[in-house]
């Protein structure tokens, strides 16, 4: 196979190349000039050219790999985003290259459903999945959970009940073992991480997107915790983590040697997140005032992110300040929350989106769950969860188009009560939804909904078939 190397082929490589010329390399590198240039999403503007300096890839690569594995055990990866990508570069390139570790290429259609096998083949000791691969193992985990036995439901759903109890148990820092864990772990936590391929993984995480906390505490109950990470091209990737602490819905606790500063904090506390350290990004290439835009005279990057801080210093992603809503009553609203919300109380629910800028209330547009095609692109039939749903209640729908145009009433009761409890939860009037209407198709690229880098992250459609029989 062409360009396959064995080790020794790929050190021969090296064999005419004289020491001088790669001394003088070595001599001609400057710990503060660029070393890779990585292009923004494009998503407020043309793509921007993120400068990062050797010192920014080695210090963050070096930081990283020394929280993720402090032992400085066997490292195995998996590289299945597009290396284009900070997340891909940082974690398959550099911070593999720093622990000496061994990455594994996926399939070119990993995103699309080949990434369960390739885990299953591989058994990593460390995963960084976006929200959409865990939320497409969760769909299709219970997809094929609701075929099961009345016996193995009741001992999985005992089972769950027990490792959520645990892991909050974790999470306050009691670390109290609840009787049947030992037991419970045996019969299915065990069996769960063999069949997604986790079983050897130290760290699970998840960044890139918002992922929804039904499927974080999903995973919480069968004892696999999935840690949220936050950072920006602009600070080489990461920036907060969470690991030997965590907390549902926060991205962890700020890198050591790094800071995270709130500014202009509302009267709950929220303020634009900007960071400092090592970490931050040199400029952009040939934009100087895109550059100066966004860093500041004494280096404070400004994220654009919304965010807020508990007691204990974790930090809470709240919104992003260009995404703010100012209805026609003046108040500002971050629909970001109130989308995660609608979504956590209605399972059935894909996309959500918020809109009210400059109107006397706010709405919502609402997508239903559905197949993706080879291409990961939304179709008209329905997801398994959502069929699942429709059987329970007599509905005979296998499409979106058929819910929409009987108005099939178990559907739209069942959104119309989750955004009932929605609106109980709000902070105002101004904040709590009046109308709400279903598409008849999920967001996408050629839609004209998504930009191509969220699609990265939208588009794996790990069916229950692929996922292998586990039954939780």
């Amino acid at each position: 196979m062409p360009f396959l190397y064995t080790w020794d082929e790929f050190m021969k490589l090296g064999d005419d190349v004289p020491n001088e010329q790669l001394d003088a390399v070595i001599d001609s590198l400057r710990a503060n000039e660029c070393c890779s240039l990585i292009y923004t999403s494009g998503t407020t503007g043309n793509p921007k050219g993120v400068m990062l300096s050797h010192d920014n890839i080695t210090w963050t690569a070096r930081t990283t790999s020394v929280i993720l594995n402090p032992n400085r055990g066997e490292e195995i990866l998996i590289s299945y985003l597009p290396l284009s990508h900070v997340a891909a570069q940082m974690m398959d390139i550099w911070v593999c290259m720093s622990s000496a570790g061994t990455v594994y290429f996926a399939e070119p259609d990993a995103l699309k459903g080949s990434l369960i096998n390739t885990l299953k083949e591989v058994h990593p000791t460390g995963f960084l999945g976006v929200p959409r691969v865990w939320e497409k193992m969760h769909e299709g985990m219970k997809a094929v959970g609701a075929k099961v036995s009345p016996l193995k439901k009741r001992i999985s759903d005992w089972a769950k009940s027990i490792g959520l109890q645990y892991n909050y148990s974790v999470m306050k820092g009691e670390n109290v073992v609840p009787w049947g864990f030992m037991l419970s772990n045996n019969l299915v936590f065990k069996r769960v991480r063999a069949n997604l391929g986790l079983d050897r993984c130290r760290v699970c995480c998840t960044g890139a997107a918002p992922i929804t906390k039904e499927t974080l505490k999903y995973f919480l109950s069968l004892n696999i915790p999935v840690r949220e990470l936050y950072g920006m091209s602009e600070s080489s990737g990461p920036h907060t983590l969470s690991l030997t602490e965590y907390r549902i819905g926060s991205c962890g606790k700020v890198m050591p040697g790094c800071k995270t500063k709130l500014v202009d904090p509302d009267e709950d506390g929220n303020g634009e997140i900007c960071f400092w350290g090592r970490h931050v990004f040199m400029g952009y290439l040939n934009m100087p005032d895109k550059t100066e835009e966004s860093l500041d005279e004494e280096g404070w990057l400004r994220s654009g992110d919304l965010g807020k801080h508990d007691e204990d210093d974790f930090l809470y992603i709240t919104g992003r300040i260009k995404e703010l809503i100012i209805t026609a009553g003046g108040e500002n609203i971050p629909p970001v929350p109130i989308e995660d919300a609608v979504k956590n109380e209605v399972p059935i629910i894909s996309s959500a989106m918020l809109i009210g800028d400059k109107l006397k209330f706010l709405s919502v547009l609402l997508t239903l769950k559905c197949v993706m095609d080879d291409n990961g692109e939304p179709t008209d039939d329905l997801s398994p969860e959502v069929l699942a749903f429709c059987r329970q209640h007599g509905v005979k729908a296998t499409k979106v188009s058929e819910i929409i145009a009987n108005k099939e009433a178990a559907v739209y009761k069942l959104i119309q009560e989750g955004l009932e409890r929605v609106n109980a939860q709000s902070a105002s009037n101004a904040q709590k939804i009046q109308k709400w209407v279903i598409l008849e198709r999920d967001f996408s690229v050629t839609g004209g909904e998504l930009g191509q880098h969220r699609q990265a992250f939208l588009s794996c459609s790990m069916t229950e078939n692929k996922v292998g029989s586990i039954h939780v």
